[in-house]
């Protein structure tokens, strides 16, 4: 059974983690797969949006501990930088936008994967939990980043030392997802706001992500100065030309990500 299975629909690549049985936890076989297809992703022109979910009852319960503890699988350190890093750094290069639609418990890596997409959704029945000091270790997959910068560091500091669960409806209050909807909708609303995405004019979407990606580290000159460069080059574009002419003529855009 393929540990990722993947489709495109109308310009949006839908890739689903694909270990039931063991909550789509990773091992290195299914972490691989994922960055492959990332990898499509990013490269074919067709996808311009993708959409992350889980299949059966979890998101993705983090890392397979069993591959973990096996002495003859890889070690710690190569799990965190050769499976997870990589992940995390196409999601955030991609210049598409990435929406996570979390359909039940997203721990460890888990949680944090989906907290790195551009857009996350959940069901009201999924959860979040930092699960990582539960077995002594520290949040990977970026967790140390995004989430204080998210929710801030004292409710960050809290969820990850304490690794209390957060339901949906907490996640939406707290800002730590985009919305939380109801399990019968979740499906039909996060697939739309995909299929919105990948409608729209998507080269200055990827120019916005990486914008936000610099705003972590640039002041607020270093910030403008990168404003002024992308809006030129997002001035240039076919979308640009494209949307202007529809506004003028009363019309409904055609965009191309192009």
């Amino acid at each position: 059974m393929d540990s990722i299975l993947f489709s495109i629909e109308n310009g949006v690549a839908k890739i689903t983690l694909n270990r039931p049985k063991v909550y789509n936890s990773f091992n290195r076989e299914m972490a691989l797969a994922f960055q492959r297809r990332l990898d499509e992703c990013a490269t074919d022109p067709a996808i311009r949006a993708i959409y992350i979910t889980g299949e059966g009852k979890a998101f993705c319960a983090g890392q397979d501990l069993q591959e973990a503890i096996d002495p003859e699988g890889p070690e710690l350190t190569t799990i965190v930088s050769e499976h997870y890093n990589p992940i995390i750094q196409r999601i955030r290069n991609i210049e598409k936008p990435v929406i996570a639609a979390v359909n039940g418990v997203a721990a460890g890596a888990g949680a944090n994967i989906a907290l790195a997409c551009d857009i996350t959704i959940a069901a009201e029945s999924a959860s979040f939990i930092q699960a990582f000091s539960k077995i002594g270790l520290i949040p990977d997959s970026g967790g140390t980043f995004f989430l204080p910068r998210i929710i801030g560091m004292q409710k960050a500091t809290a969820l990850m030392m304490l690794g209390d669960k957060v339901s949906a409806k907490e996640a939406d209050s707290l800002g730590m997802i985009h919305k939380a909807v109801t399990d019968d909708e979740f499906i039909d609303v996060s697939f739309a706001i995909a299929s919105k995405l990948a409608k729209m004019p998507t080269k200055g979407l990827g120019y916005t992500k990486k914008l936000l990606n610099q705003s972590y580290s640039n002041n607020l000159t270093e910030q403008l100065a990168a404003e002024d460069k992308y809006q030129t080059i997002a001035g240039n574009t076919y979308d640009y030309n494209e949307g202007v002419n529809a506004f003028l003529e009363k019309r409904k855009p055609v965009f191309k990500g192009e």
